[in-house]
């Protein structure tokens, strides 16, 4: 039986990316106390969520993979608890800047980078002001006994990305995410549909999920928490509502959610040589 355990981190930040790091430092020590093997951070924990206005200032966060002190921060603490951390990080490469994620495994070194295919650009989230769009594709990578796909924020809403790397090999798929109020609409509560777009995509993919969100007021806008984990039905296994700081975990049966997958047929039954809209422009 191919078991791993899992978590997601929910806390709020300032901005001061020392204090963050060692705040998420504390929560992955109490993840891995509790046995979690993979363990994910919610989006951009350096700092506050800066995309909530177009302020060229904002640049001097970015740093290259190598000097950054979210990544390198995770590298040490990976090596020292022996689990994998999928860090979010500004990244900085050459003249462009993305919002990225470097794949840390349990020997402490980057395994990979991912960076965000779908950049979202509104009121409180202008993302395309910073980031460029992801050019690495998505990815799939081996971890703890399985292989897990990480999505960031905005591609969570896309059942195309679930797919995609479901179909690189894809056994867990996690979410790090900072979403919260809309600014032009107050009254506009998207974290009931944030959930269940995530939990479509464990039902129709037949895979477990995983997405950790921040919490908090950061300069007025309030971020909604509800990090959870579900299997590979939609049924919670863990979760958190607007307010808690703390850890989620489960385990999930890779093997049960793999003989599940095979029954639905979901994959058996796909019809590719139909799906040519699907890459065309509108």
């Amino acid at each position: 039986m191919t078991q791993v355990t899992v978590a997601a981190l929910q806390l709020a930040f300032s901005d001061d990316i020392d204090a963050n790091i060692a705040e998420v430092s504390k929560l992955v020590r109490e993840a891995a106390a509790r046995g979690a093997q993979v363990i994910l951070p919610p989006e951009l924990f350096e700092g506050h969520y800066f995309c909530r206005v177009e302020d060229e200032g904002m640049f001097t966060r970015a740093k290259p993979l190598a000097e950054h002190k979210a990544v390198t921060s995770m590298q040490a603490l990976a090596a020292e608890l022996k689990v994998h951390i999928p860090t979010s990080f500004f990244e900085a490469d050459g003249p462009h800047h993305y919002n990225s994620l470097a794949m840390i495994g349990p020997d402490g070194k980057v395994g990979g980078v991912y960076r965000k295919t779908h950049i979202p650009d509104g009121p409180g989230y202008e993302e395309k002001f910073y980031f460029r769009p992801g050019n690495t594709g998505f990815k799939a990578w081996p971890a703890a006994g399985t292989t897990i796909g990480v999505g960031i924020c905005w591609d969570q809403w896309y059942p195309e990305t679930a797919r995609a790397m479901m179909l690189m090999g894809a056994e867990v798929l996690f979410y790090p995410t900072a979403i919260g109020n809309e600014p032009h609409d107050p009254d506009l509560d998207t974290s009931r549909l944030w959930r269940r777009a995530m939990i479509g995509h464990a039902v129709s993919n037949v895979v477990p999920v995983v997405a950790a969100n921040r919490i908090g007021t950061e300069d007025g806008q309030t971020f909604y928490g509800h990090s959870f984990i579900c299997d590979q039905r939609g049924d919670l296994l863990a979760e958190f509502g607007a307010t808690e700081t703390g850890v989620l975990t489960a385990t999930l049966d890779i093997d049960l959610a793999k003989r599940h997958r095979a029954a639905f047929g979901f994959f058996r039954d796909r019809r590719p040589e139909l799906y040519g809209r699907l890459v065309q422009d509108i």
